[in-house]
């Protein structure tokens, strides 16, 4: 008997609207870059690496809704973005990773450059660093003569509004490392980058005691969701 042609095997529609989805998310991302997703669609990009076969719009969509934006999403805490049903731990590192990556391609930026020339790469260190997380902390840029970068350092973690800062410990470390100059840098979780009576007190008490030993500091740079702060712009010391 001769062959029939069997016939062919049914599609399944979601699947292959998902693999569609994806390759469109990628071909317009590779015509139009960032500027041609909406935010939901980039986090959707990232969740592609981590949840193969499914559709991740609603959970991205989800995310974005909860912490507000990709950056947000990625600057979240481990723990909190365990507490979403449908994010997994390989997800939740994932997303960390590629945090982490980030932030490494910021400091690069600053790395072998004169900071001072810089300071568009230094705020977006800062932030891309600092301006997400849930606790505040305290960071120190140590420069050399010529401006360069020294030393990157979290020299204090505190709680979601206070960081203990001891202007000794600050000079001392600068002494240590042969810095000439130094950055103050922290972050403000409510969001809200405005520096407070006790960052301005802190800032000077640094500053007076730092400037006999030939230490400078160039700025103290208050960083937060909304933006950014500097306290030598605003002439507080």
């Amino acid at each position: 008997m001769p062959k029939r042609d069997l016939p062919p095997k049914p599609q399944v529609e979601g699947k292959d609207h998902a693999s569609g989805h994806r390759q469109r998310l990628r071909d317009r991302f590779a015509r139009a870059g960032v500027a041609g997703l909406a935010d939901y669609e980039l986090l959707e990009l990232l969740l592609f690496r981590s949840i193969p076969r499914q559709d991740v719009k609603p959970l991205a969509k989800e995310l974005i809704a909860q912490f507000g934006s990709v950056a947000e999403v990625l600057g979240a805490p481990l723990a909190r973005l365990l507490e979403h049903e449908g994010v997994s731990e390989k997800t939740a590192l994932e997303l960390k990773i590629i945090e982490a990556a980030g932030r490494e391609l910021a400091k690069g930026a600053i790395g072998k450059r004169q900071v001072l020339s810089s300071w568009s790469s230094v705020i977006d260190y800062c932030r891309a660093a600092m301006a997400f997380a849930d606790k505040e902390q305290f960071r120190l840029l140590f420069l050399d003569k010529r401006n360069g970068l020294i030393a990157d350092e979290v020299q204090q973690t505190g709680t979601v509004d206070h960081t203990p800062v001891y202007p000794r410990e600050v000079v001392k470390r600068a002494l240590e490392l042969s810095a000439s100059a130094i950055i103050l840098v922290h972050n403000h979780p409510s969001g809200d980058p405005t520096p407070s009576q006790a960052d301005i007190r802190m800032t000077r008490e640094i500053a007076d005691a730092a400037k006999p030993l030939g230490v400078l500091v160039h700025d103290h740079i208050i960083i937060g969701r909304n933006g950014h702060a500097s306290l030598k712009g605003l002439q507080l010391f």
